[in-house]
Parts: structure tokens; sequence; C-alpha cells
């Protein structure tokens, strides 16, 4: 297995992969990205992560380099060249190089990043006994420009960090008003008397992949859907996390508050078993039913 990095359409080993100092990307967190990963070696969800790797950076007023066909192409080439037998993949558009200064227009030439890694799946007990998280309230950069994936991500950084020290897996982040909107990497879906509930796109979160998977799968299984923003409090009989590469997540308790049984729930492993279906992985054993491995889950991106 190998990790490779291709720039503007040039693969490298990682150790030979260089981009600018000045680079907008690195001064200012001024870029968009996506992640995803591979089943059976494709790209899963490519043609929706690359759309709204270019609805983001059209939010932010940077120009895609290439089209999106071509960078499809990228990425399959970058994939191809690792060899490894399940994907890990970022790709990074940034505004590009320039002189010192915040002014955009300084900018020029827009750079590429695709970054391939071997797949390393969350360990099974966490499927198996789900996961807790606590909530937190910080203002993000992304507020700046709602649903851009950016990748100036240091409040979900310091989110994790007082999730990770309060033995959590993921942090839940709250509106002005006190109720989730999403998770530092994640979204996250609530069960309440059968029907699924989620926050709204309006709510300001980032609208997984994953998510819009789930939704799409709730219909075809018949459960109702409720958009709406909750309390951590709030009483659910299971709740997931949802992201592309931890697929749904279990999720047992918020704070102090027990979910349900504190045990993942019927609904959540009937829309994981579709999920997975879906990915062409429904004679595979299910992630709660495997050796699984001790990737941490926290750092997987929606």
């Amino acid at each position: 297995m190998s990790r490779v990095a291709s720039i503007d359409g040039v693969i490298h080993a990682p150790d030979d992969a260089r981009v600018s100092v000045y680079d907008r990307g690195f001064l200012y967190g001024d870029s968009v990205f996506e992640t995803l990963r591979t089943y059976g070696g494709e790209p899963f969800a490519l043609a929706d992560h690359l759309a709204r790797l270019a609805r983001s950076a059209a939010m932010i007023g940077i120009t895609m380099p290439i089209t999106a066909a071509d960078l499809a192409i990228e990425v399959r080439l970058a994939v191809r060249a690792a060899r490894d037998d399940e994907s890990y993949v970022r790709v990074t558009i940034t505004r590009g190089t320039g002189a010192l200064g915040l002014d955009p227009g300084l900018a020029r030439d827009p750079l590429r990043v695709i970054l391939v890694e071997p797949f390393t799946p969350p360990p099974a007990a966490l499927y198996r006994d789900g996961v807790r998280a606590v909530t937190t309230r910080l203002d993000r950069p992304a507020d700046a420009a709602p649903g851009a994936k950016i990748t100036n991500y240091l409040a979900s950084l310091l989110a994790l960090q007082i999730a990770k020290a309060a033995g959590a897996h993921e942090a839940l982040l709250l509106d002005a008003r006190g109720e989730v909107i999403e998770g530092t990497t994640s979204n996250v879906f609530l069960v309440q008397g059968g029907v699924l509930v989620t926050p709204p796109e309006d709510a300001g979160l980032l609208a997984g992949i994953t998510r819009a998977q789930v939704l799409d799968i709730a219909g075809e299984l018949g459960i109702p859907v409720r958009f709406a923003t909750f309390a951590p409090a709030i009483a659910a009989q299971e709740a997931f996390l949802t992201s592309s590469l931890r697929e749904l997540m279990p999720l047992v308790q918020i704070d102090a508050n027990v979910l349900g049984d504190a045990r993942p729930g019927p609904v959540t492993r009937a829309v994981h078993t579709a999920f997975r279906r879906r990915v062409g992985l429904g004679a595979e054993l299910m992630p709660w039913e495997s050796p699984g491995s001790s990737g941490d889950a926290s750092t997987l991106s929606r």
C-alpha cells in the first residue's frame, strides 16, 4: 500500500510533493476541499463530491482550474497510482500563489492537490457499541460562507479537542439558540417514533454526501424524515452520525443525555445495511460484525 500526491496533474511520492509557502491555502486557509473514499477501488459518489467542490469554490470566488470531467480523471489516476486495496482521497483547490496580502486579487493560478492514502476503517467496536458526543458553541470560519467546504477547520479542531478531553468521539456544534447543527466532521440524525430527524441545510450546516444518501435511502425504506435542529437533551430512541469515511456511526449519548437504551438501534442498522448494499458491499460483513481496525474515526470527514 502507498500514498501519493497529485499536484496540478503530476503525481509525486509524498516526500517529493511541494507547494509554495506563498500559496493562499497555506497562508489564509483560502481554499476548498472534498474528502471521499473508494469501494472496490472506485471513488464513491465522485461526481457529487466534485460538484460540491465546484459549488464551494464558486461561493468564495475561486475559479476551478480544470473541468469536473478532467478532475475526475486525475482523481482516478492518483487512486490507480497508489495501488491500495481501498483509498482515502482528499481533493483541495486553493486560490493559488501571490504577494502577501488578504486581497484575493493578488492570487493567480488556482492550485489543485489530490492526496491518496490507504483507507483504514474505524474500529468495529464503535459500530457495535456506539459512540458518545459532547456539544460546544464556537464561531466557525465557514459561517462567512455557509455550505462551503473550506479548509479552515480551526473551530472544528478546537471542538474536537474538547471532545477528546471529555473522552468522547465527536463534538456537536450548537447554534445561537443552543441547538445542534452538525458535528465537526459529520452530520447527525435522530430517530424519534420511527421518524428520522436531522437539521436542515438552512441551519448553516455542511450538507454531507453521505447525508444525502441516507435521505434517499430513507425514502426507499419508507422512513419519514423531519428537518429540524434539536436541543442536546432531546429524547430519542436512536441517533447516528454520517460522513464519507464513517458511513453511519451509531451515537448513543450526547453530553449527559443517554439516547434510547444506549445501544445502536434497528433503524440505524437498517439504513446502514441499505447503504452498504448501495455501495456494493451487501455480501460483506457489516462494520459492526467485522474485526475492524485501530483507525481514528474522529478525523473522518463527511
